[in-house]
C-alpha cells in the first residue's frame, strides 16, 4: 500500500471516516462471510450424502470419497499456489502485516480463500472456517482503505477491524470478534480501533444474522452451575490442558515443517495424499475428521460414547487437524481446536468418574465446555477471547468461574513449559516477502494494553 502524504486530517474527521469505512466493510464481508458458511454447510451435506451412497454400492465404493476428497484439497492447493497468501489460516499473516513484516492481502484472497477453503473444510480436512474469513475479511478491509484513500495508519486500523468482524462471522460471535483483535492481533486498546472494530463487527454479524438466523452455533439445554467444591478439579484439568496444549503446539508446526521439507515432492501432491488419507477415514470413522462441530454438539448433547472409543477419536483429532493444518491449503485452527477441548474434557470427566466413588456424569457437559475454552487458552493464548468466543456459542454462561480457573490454570503451565503461541510459531515459519517496506506493509507496532 502506497504512502499517502499531503494534508493530514483532523482526528475527528478521520475518526469518522475510519468508523464510516469500517461500518460499510462490515455490511460487505457479512453478506461474504454468511454466503461461505452457507456453502460450507451445503458442502459438508453433499460430502456426508456421497460417504452415505457410496458405501452402499458394490465393490471398492469406498474409493468415491477417497478420491473425491483428494481432488477438493488438490483444487485447493493449486488455488494457494495461484494466490500463495491464501495459505493456511490467514491470522499469521493479518498479525505479519500489523507488525510490518507483510504486505496487506491482495484483492484476489478473496476468491482464493472463498473456494479454496470450500473445497478443503467442505472435503472433509480437519480445519476451521474462522481463518478464511478472518482473511478475508482483512482483505475487504485493505481494499475499502485503497478505495476510500485512507492514509497508512488508518488502513491498518481498518483491516484489523475487518479480521475481527470476520471471526465474528465465522462463530456468530461478535464479542469474541472485537476482543479477538484487541487482543491477539493488536495487543491495543486505542480508542481508534475499538471503535472501528466494534462497528465493523456489529455491522458484519447483523448482515449475517439477516442471512443465516440469530441462533448460536450450538444448541446446549442449560446446564447447572457445578458446585463451588469442584473448582479444584477444574484446575487440575486446567493444568493437565496446558500440558495438553503445548504438546499439540509443537505437533502442528512439526507436522508442518517435515510435510513441507519432504523432497522432489509438489506441494498440491502432499495436499492430494492427505486428502486421501482424510477421504480413508471419512469411509472408516467419520469422526476423526471434519471441522469438529458435529462431534462438539453431540457431547453437548449428551451422547454416551464409550471411553476408550473417546479415547481414540481424541488422539486420531490430536493428530488428524495438524496433519490437515500442513497440507498448506486455507484452512484456520479454531473449530478443530474446540472440538478437541470438548473431546479432552468427556475424557477427563470419564476417567474421573471411574475413580470417584460418586456418579460424577453430571459433570460431563460443563467439562466439556471448560475443556473448550481452557485448550484454547493454553494454544492460543487469548484467554478474553477464548471465554467469549464460547460463551457465545453455546450461549452459556454458568461455568463461567470454573472456564476462568480452568483456562488461568492451562495458560500458566502452556507458560511455565515453554510453549509458544500457536499463531507466534506460525508467523515466524512465513516465508518473508523480499524488501518489505514497513510503511507500506504496516508498520504496525503492538501496545500492551
Amino acid at each position: 500500500m502506497p504512502v499517502r502524504h499531503g494534508s493530514e486530517r483532523g482526528p475527528v474527521r478521520a475518526t469518522v471516516l475510519v468508523c464510516v469505512a469500517a461500518t460499510i466493510a462490515g455490511v460487505v464481508l457479512g453478506v461474504i462471510g454468511a454466503a461461505f458458511r452457507w456453502c460450507l454447510q451445503a458442502a459438508e451435506g453433499v460430502r456426508a450424502d456421497l460417504v452415505e451412497w457410496a458405501l452402499r454400492l458394490p465393490g471398492p465404493g469406498w474409493l468415491i470419497p477417497i478420491a473425491a476428497a483428494a481432488v477438493c484439497a488438490t483444487i485447493a492447493a493449486l488455488l494457494v499456489r495461484w494466490e500463495p497468501q491464501a495459505v493456511g489460516s490467514g491470522i499469521p499473516h493479518v498479525e505479519a502485516v500489523f507488525l510490518g513484516s507483510a504486505r496487506p492481502p491482495r484483492p484476489s484472497v478473496l476468491p482464493a480463500r472463498f473456494v479454496g477453503g470450500v473445497l478443503a473444510i467442505g472435503g472433509g480436512l480437519v480445519l476451521g472456517r474462522e481463518g478464511p474469513t478472518v482473511h478475508m475479511g482483512a482483505a475487504v478491509g485493505a481494499e475499502t482503505a485503497r478505495r476510500t484513500r485512507l492514509r497508512d495508519r488508518d488502513a491498518r486500523t481498518v483491516e484489523v477491524a475487518l479480521a475481527g468482524a470476520g471471526l465474528a462471522v465465522a462463530f456468530n460471535a461478535p464479542i469474541a470478534g472485537v476482543l479477538f483483535t484487541l487482543e491477539e492481533v493488536t495487543k491495543s486498546l486505542r480508542p481508534r480501533i475499538v471503535l472501528a472494530t466494534v462497528l465493523a463487527a456489529a455491522a458484519a454479524i447483523v448482515s449475517s444474522r439477516l442471512l443465516l438466523g440469530n441462533d448460536p452455533d450450538f444448541d446446549v439445554n442449560r446446564v447447572a452451575a457445578p458446585d463451588l467444591t469442584w473448582l479444584p478439579l477444574f484446575v487440575v484439568f486446567g493444568v493437565l490442558t496446558g500440558v495438553l496444549g503445548a504438546g499439540y503446539n509443537v505437533v502442528v508446526p512439526w507436522l508442518g515443517d517435515h510435510v513441507a521439507a519432504l523432497p522432489k515432492i509438489p506441494t498440491a501432491l502432499k495436499a492430494t495424499a492427505i486428502g486421501a488419507v482424510v477421504g480413508a477415514a471419512l469411509c472408516v470413522a467419520p469422526l476423526t475428521v471434519g471441522d469438529g462441530d458435529s462431534l462438539t454438539q453431540m457431547i453437548l448433547d449428551g451422547h454416551e460414547f464409550v471411553l476408550w472409543v473417546a479415547v481414540g477419536l481424541l488422539a486420531a483429532r490430536f493428530i488428524s487437524g495438524p496433519l490437515s493444518y500442513s497440507a498448506a491449503v486455507p484452512g484456520g485452527l479454531f473449530a478443530p481446536l474446540l472440538a478437541v477441548g470438548a473431546l479432552w474434557g468427556f475424557v477427563f470427566t470419564g476417567c474421573f468418574d471411574a475413580v470417584w466413588p460418586e456418579d460424577t456424569s453430571f459433570l460431563v457437559i460443563p467439562m466439556a465446555i471448560v475443556g473448550m475454552t481452557a485448550f484454547f487458552g493454553a494454544t492460543v493464548r487469548a484467554p478474553l477471547t477464548g471465554i467469549a468466543i464460547v460463551i457465545e456459542m453455546t450461549a452459556t454462561v454458568s461455568v463461567a468461574i470454573p472456564a476462568v480457573a480452568a483456562m488461568i490454570s492451562a495458560i500458566l503451565t502452556a507458560r511455565a513449559v515453554g510453549s509458544v503461541p500457536i499463531y507466534d510459531s506460525l508467523r515466524e515459519r512465513m516465508p518473508r516477502e523480499p524488501d518489505v517496506n514497513p510503511e507500506e506493509a504496516g508498520g504496525g507496532r503492538r501496545e500492551e494494553p
